[in-house]
């Protein structure tokens, strides 16, 4: 019974490490994004996002305003399988996480107290 139970308990943990890598792997996350933040004081609001990976970084971009021009995330970690991000919006500091939902799919928060939706963009 030992024979079998020991190399049943290593591929138990090496299983549970590949999954920890996927889990904190940026690839689901990359690309772009709609993310629709809902019950703002100025009402729901759509916010287009994009984010790479180089060189194991993960950045964050965000289209604020109607020029179209992307903006630069502050910072931007996966941590557990949720994307934390931090940027600075029409004058305010603000954070974001949001989870997997499904592959194009997301889900989280904005500041802890508004409930947001990404949908990946498919080109």
């Amino acid at each position: 019974m030992k024979k079998f139970l020991v190399p049943i308990c290593l591929l138990v943990l090496l299983s549970s490490f590949q999954w920890i890598d996927q889990i904190n792997s940026p690839e689901y996350f990359e690309g772009k994004w709609n993310v629709t933040i809902y019950g703002t004081p100025e009402g729901d609001a759509t916010i287009p996002m994009r984010f790479e990976t180089v060189d194991g970084i993960t950045t964050g971009y965000f289209i604020g305003d109607a020029s179209g021009m992307e903006s630069k995330m502050s910072s931007v970690s996966i941590t557990e399988g949720v994307l934390n991000a931090a940027f600075t919006i029409t004058g305010y500091d603000v954070s974001i996480s949001m989870t997997k939902v499904d592959d194009d799919n997301t889900s989280g928060s904005l500041l802890g107290m508004f409930s947001l939706e990404g949908v990946r963009v498919k080109e």
